[in-house]
């Protein structure tokens, strides 16, 4: 059986994007009228075309029918506990509690210097803050569950004090499980909760707002010769039957973000197929997160390769991702990026 993705395609913005939708050529993104598509690329595993929306009522029966439901998810509005969706893009902003994460391991783990990263975070524009104790770069290996939350409890301690949205990057149940009675508002695991079968319990169990990422692999292999079918539609279907399996195990609650997770299990080919691409997440129905900061990809295009200095990249990709209505950036140079988007959308939202 031919299985059919919808992805939207084409986009206007501002008040071409308005006039576009008022005259009935285009459609609202998420229900936002300052950003519309007119394009639907129809894909399956052996073909892809575009169509203008005009053209839908021409197609199969079978096709038409698939395009309407994934375009009833495109528009609408996608809610999330606790977040303001409508205010696109979110920056989710990195908080390494590490001594060796890829760009910034050891800055921000000893006495209050994560604390005072996250005060300076959220002053630059940062909606979430995202604390992690375990670095996931390729090649890391795992560490003791009880290393990991010593280095994260002092400083999320501290943190949940502010009273902002906080989100646990961890693979484990046992410092989710932790998190959670500290008051963390979401649960962002970079292996898809496969690292550790008893985090669906926790999830389950708390009802907390999660993130599914994708990575294929653990990150002390994922990098070595990663390969798909199709990477577009292999973490599409992962997303899908994820989601049913969830659902299936009674956890029944809208706040899920989705992440195709760059650089987690993927050459240069790969993610600049998902970045290219990414607008194909909206049919699921569930807001997008993107973390292209910092990552190798940029040096491999650009050639330069200290990950301290890939600002401009990080700032065109996360730009691009905003155009295609993803909602959430997970960033580390939140002033920077938060700069970049007020400009990017000065001159193109008005």
């Amino acid at each position: 059986m031919v299985k059919y993705y919808t992805r939207a395609c084409n986009f206007y913005f501002g008040q071409k994007a308005k006039e576009k939708i008022k005259e009935g050529k285009a459609l609202p993104l998420n229900n936002n009228h300052l950003l519309s598509f007119d394009t639907i690329e129809i894909i399956t595993r052996k073909f892809k075309k575009k169509i203008h929306i005009k053209e839908i009522k021409n197609q199969s029966f079978k096709i038409r029918k698939k395009v309407l439901k994934d375009i009833k998810l495109i528009k609408g509005v996608k809610k999330f506990k606790g977040l303001n969706l409508k205010d696109f893009p979110i920056l989710m902003g990195i908080i390494n509690l590490t001594p060796d994460s890829f760009s910034d391991g050891g800055k921000y783990n000893k006495k209050n210097s994560g604390f005072n990263y996250a005060k300076n975070l959220i002053k630059k524009g940062c909606q979430i803050l995202d604390l992690g104790g375990e670095s996931t770069r390729p090649g890391a290996k795992d560490i003791n569950p009880k290393i990991e939350w010593r280095r994260i409890y002092k400083t999320l301690n501290k943190i949940k004090k502010l009273d902002k949205f906080i989100s646990l990057d961890t693979r484990k149940s046992w410092i989710m499980e932790n998190g959670i009675k500290n008051k963390v508002n979401l649960i962002n695991d970079v292996s898809g909760f496969e690292y550790d079968a008893n985090t669906i319990n926790i999830l389950k169990k708390s009802k907390i707002p999660f993130v599914i990422h994708h990575m294929q692999g653990t990150p002390k292999n994922m990098q070595k010769n990663p390969r798909y079918k199709n990477i577009l539609l292999d973490i599409y279907d992962f997303f899908e039957k994820k989601i049913k399996t969830i659902r299936s195990l009674g956890i029944k609650h809208n706040n899920i973000i989705l992440d195709p997770g760059i650089g987690f299990g993927k050459n240069l080919k790969h993610n600049m197929t998902l970045i290219n691409n990414i607008s194909i997440f909206h049919s699921l129905g569930f807001p997008i997160m993107l973390g292209v900061s910092r990552k190798r990809f940029i040096k491999d295009l650009s050639g330069n390769n200290d990950s301290k200095e890939r600002l401009g990249g990080t700032i065109s990709s996360s730009l691009y991702a905003m155009t295609q209505g993803v909602q959430i950036l997970r960033v580390h140079d939140v002033n920077e990026i938060s700069q970049s988007i007020k400009v990017f959308k000065s001159l193109n939202f008005k």
